[in-house]
C-alpha cells in the first residue's frame, strides 16, 4: 500500500515538476515600434502562450505599436531595459518595421547577448539581417525574406532558402507564411 502511494506521490510530482518547467520559460518578442509584420508576431506569441511560455514584448517606444494589418501591441518594456539573462528566448519580428534595428546597438547586442548565454534567438522575415549584423549568423545556416538575402550572406550566413532554418539554437524563418513553423520549432527547442 505504501509503495502505490509513493509511486502516484512521485509522478504527481514529475507531472507537476513537467508543467512548472514548461510555465516557466520566458520569451521575449521584440517588435518594431510601427510596421511590423501582424501575423509573424501574432502566431508565434499565439504558439508560445499555448506552451505555457510567458511571453513578454519589448520595442523601441512605449507607445502601441501598430502592424502593417492593422493590429496593434502595448509594449510591455523597451529594449534599452532588457534583461537578456531573464528570458529562454528572444524572438526577432519582422515586416518592414524591423529595418529600425539593423543598426540599433541596443538590439544587435540584446541579440549577442541571448547567442553568448546560450539562450534560443529567433528572427523570422527580414529580421534574421538583424542577426547577421549582430554576428551571429556568421557560419550558420540562415533563411530570411528575399529582399535581405545578399545582405546575411554578405555577414557570412550560409543562406538554404528553407521557409524555417535551425542552426544549433538559432531560428530563422522567411515570412509570414512560415509563421506557424517557426513558433513551433522555437517551442521544440525550449522544450
Amino acid at each position: 500500500m505504501m509503495k502505490k502511494v509513493f509511486i502516484c506521490l512521485f509522478l504527481l510530482l514529475t507531472l507537476l515538476s513537467a508543467t512548472y518547467a514548461s510555465e516557466s520559460k520566458k520569451v521575449l518578442m521584440i517588435i518594431a515600434s510601427q510596421n511590423f509584420r501582424d501575423e509573424e508576431f501574432l502566431t508565434p506569441k499565439q504558439i508560445f502562450e499555448k506552451a505555457g511560455f510567458n511571453v513578454i514584448v519589448a520595442s523601441s517606444s512605449l507607445n502601441t505599436a501598430k502592424g502593417t494589418l492593422g493590429a496593434t501591441v502595448k509594449p510591455d518594456i523597451l529594449i534599452k531595459d532588457v534583461n537578456v539573462k531573464t528570458f529562454d528566448a528572444v524572438v526577432f519580428i519582422g515586416g518592414p518595421g524591423a529595418e529600425e534595428y539593423f543598426h540599433n546597438p541596443v538590439a544587435l547586442k540584446i541579440a549577442q547577448e541571448a547567442y553568448k548565454e546560450g539562450k534560443v534567438v529567433g528572427a523570422i522575415c527580414i529580421a534574421p539581417r538583424i542577426l547577421a549584423e549582430a554576428g551571429i549568423l556568421k557560419g550558420k545556416k540562415a533563411t530570411v525574406f528575399h529582399s535581405q538575402i545578399e545582405a546575411i550572406k554578405a555577414k557570412g550566413a550560409i543562406h538554404t532558402g528553407k521557409d524555417v532554418e535551425v542552426d544549433g539554437k538559432i531560428v530563422t524563418a522567411s515570412g509570414p507564411k512560415a509563421a506557424d513553423k517557426f513558433g513551433n520549432a522555437i517551442v521544440k527547442l525550449l522544450k
